[in-house]
């Protein structure tokens, strides 16, 4: 397979699709939680915020993403599932992308579906921090909130 066909695979048009329209985005006034993380070699940031519910789960969110088309694309599928669910529930989709992106394995399940379009950057570890950055800022802000909650 030439360079080119691997970068076409990379930034398919699903990838870049998803890019476009990222749910959530912008700042949310007044969250419980905000968390902003960066990442080092490519320098994409991503900026949550949010608030829990009584039971512990996302009620309200909002990202501020900087990132490659591929941190946009794993923002978007995140954001399409983020509210209602629980720290574990996020820690579960975050740890199964990293799963995914270093060791082959699968990508998450249910209810986070729809991150396999992502497979391709598994040869890219240059992008591995980028993808990554919505689920560990979401995962941090979740416990930051949660530590707030119990002060």
């Amino acid at each position: 397979m030439s360079a080119n066909s691997d970068l076409i695979d990379l930034y398919s048009q699903k990838i870049l699709g998803l890019a476009a329209d990222i749910p959530h985005r912008g700042r949310l006034e007044g969250a419980q939680a905000s968390v902003k993380k960066r990442a080092p070699l490519c320098g994409s940031t991503v900026t949550v915020d949010l608030d829990l519910d009584e039971a512990g789960r996302i009620a309200r969110f909002g990202q501020d993403v900087k990132a490659c088309a591929l941190g946009q694309a794993a923002a978007a599928l995140m954001g399409r599932h983020v509210i209602g669910r629980t720290r574990a529930e996020i820690e579960t989709a975050r740890d199964a992308l990293r799963a995914m992106l270093k060791e082959g394995g699968p990508p998450p399940g249910d209810p986070f579906d729809g991150y396999e379009v992502l497979t391709p950057a598994r040869e890219y570890r240059n992008r591995h921090a980028s993808i990554m950055l919505s689920l560990e800022a979401t995962a941090d802000a979740v416990a930051e909130a949660e530590r707030a909650a119990c002060a």
